[in-house]
């Protein structure tokens, strides 16, 4: 490993319209020892054109594919394969970050030498504006843990050695679109740790009914299978396993409801 490289993992899946900004984003940086590795996760649109542009311009970029499509958490270990920094941070390739992500991120961590991973604030846009951010515990435990995922994901940076202390994101289908919170989840039982910066360091570009499209039961009942195994690891009481089945009783409610219950989670 690199000491002081920071390796931005990147699945890009069709996100050829918006690639390049995402990758802008990083370029704009103050913080300049970094490298880009871009997965195209066997894409139908223009995507890898534009990747092969980018990296033809940007010499710290550079791209690697999929056979076919595999989803997001054997991409990101794909990417890991090829990582050589201390860091990894991760980066979606149709979102945007500030400039000086990578500076606040590698501060914090450099503050708290054992912290595995920091986050930040996170911000919700589309072709209407902001319409949400999510704020969370500055430095989470496992009572929050039980809670819900208490990392955004796409904005967060590990240290290199922690994440492969871990063997990177779990594959499994119990897994599926809760790759990050599986994650978080292996980290604390290993006795690490994470931190939160509440400054909104990065902006996720999601349509605001989006949401709807990861509603399906089969995700609720991984989120429930995920909290009880946090229960078990970390000894919770009667009081943190009642929590457990929340995330079954939100996937029975009326989609009206849950509509209110997600905007003012959007304003935690």
């Amino acid at each position: 490993m690199k000491k002081g490289l920071v390796s931005v993992l990147m699945g890009i899946y069709n996100c050829a319209s918006t690639l390049e900004e995402a990758v802008d984003s990083i370029i704009a940086q103050t913080y300049g020892d970094w490298e880009l590795i871009m997965c195209d996760d066997g894409s139908s649109d223009e995507t890898r054109t534009v990747a092969e542009r980018i990296c033809k311009k940007e010499k710290r970029a550079r791209l690697i594919f999929n056979e076919h499509n595999m989803g997001l958490a054997k991409t990101l270990n794909h990417c890991l394969e090829y990582a050589e920094g201390e860091f990894i941070a991760r980066m979606d390739g149709d979102d945007v970050c500030s400039p000086d992500r990578f500076e606040k991120e590698l501060s914090a961590l450099s503050s708290d030498k054992n912290a595995a991973l920091v986050s930040s604030a996170m911000y919700f846009y589309d072709e209407e504006g902001v319409h949400g951010q999510i704020v969370n515990p500055e430095k989470p435990n496992e009572y929050d843990l039980i809670k819900r995922s208490p990392f955004c994901h796409a904005p967060c940076m590990m240290r290199t050695e922690s994440l492969l202390k871990v063997n990177g994101y779990r594959t499994d289908d119990d897994t599926l679109r809760i790759e990050d919170y599986d994650l978080w989840y292996r980290i604390y039982a290993h006795g690490m740790y994470g931190i939160n910066i509440p400054d909104l360091l990065y902006g996720m570009r999601e349509d605001r009914n989006a949401f709807l499209r990861k509603r399906k039961y089969v995700y609720r009942v991984n989120e429930y299978k995920l909290k009880r195994s946090i229960c078990k690891t970390f000894n919770l009481g009667i009081k943190y396993k009642i929590l457990t089945v929340k995330p079954l009783i939100i996937g029975l409610i009326p989609m009206w409801i849950y509509k209110i219950l997600h905007r003012r989670a959007l304003k935690a």
